[in-house]
């Protein structure tokens, strides 16, 4: 299984795109494996300059500092609040997404991007 059957992305109230699911996800369950594209700490600072900025993952790795989800990772949107979590697998390239609360159906999937580290104004999306 690469995603929860009925996984799908629609416009979010919150911003953009956001991802849904037509059926009842159950704590715990694996919401979806997406593939990594791992990004060399050289290309940070181009990649800054681009509107990829808005979409990468940090990782502790010091020689690939960042990744590009693949699949649907990179359009799951932030809540401090979120229902769900991703785990990152950097020798083998890949992030799970798992609910860490039940989600019914059509209720829009969120991510902690900061791991309740910063306030929602210091977030970098608040600051433009």
């Amino acid at each position: 299984m690469q995603s929860h059957p009925g996984l799908f992305f629609a416009e979010s109230k919150i911003a953009g795109r956001g991802m849904f699911c037509l059926n009842d996800i159950e704590q715990g369950a694996l919401i979806e494996i997406c593939p990594l594209i791992k990004i060399p700490k050289d290309d940070l600072k181009s990649i800054d300059q681009t509107n990829l900025y808005n979409y990468y993952f940090l990782m502790e790795d010091k020689a690939f500092p960042a990744c590009i989800a693949l699949g649907f990772g990179s359009l799951y949107n932030h809540s401090h609040a979120p229902n769900a979590e991703v785990k990152i697998d950097a020798v083998d390239a890949l992030m799970f997404i798992e609910a860490i609360k039940d989600i019914s159906a059509g209720e829009e999937i969120f991510l902690d991007y900061v791991g309740g580290q910063a306030n929602e104004k210091d977030l970098w999306f608040n600051k433009k």
